[in-house]
């Protein structure tokens, strides 16, 4: 008998990680969840095309202020969508993103 026979009764294969296409799971944003953090994203990219739209203006301070929220609520909405919907979830925990 050889080193190789000992083992194959009892050892399983590993079984292979299963691939997704870059690590993109619908897992944590199920139902409603998902289509409103895509719309919200679609409508702050929208609130910042209609903000650069404006060319003359007589009291900026507003426009800047629009332009900062909606830039700045775009960009979060992408990671919230980046973080729930790849690996990054587990990779940190749910504690961790919870805390965040």
């Amino acid at each position: 008998m050889e080193n190789g026979d000992v083992y194959n009764e009892t050892t399983e294969p590993q079984a292979k990680p299963s691939r997704r296409p870059f690590g993109c799971t619908l897992r944590h944003l199920r139902g409603w969840r998902l289509p409103t953090k895509a719309l919200q994203a679609c409508l702050a990219l929208l609130a910042v095309i209609c903000e650069e739209i404006v060319e003359d203006c007589i009291s900026c301070g507003g426009l800047y202020f629009f332009e900062f929220t909606s830039c700045s609520a775009f960009l979060l909405s992408l990671l919230i969508l980046c973080v729930y919907c790849t690996d990054v979830y587990e990779t940190f925990g749910e504690d961790k993103v919870q805390r965040v």
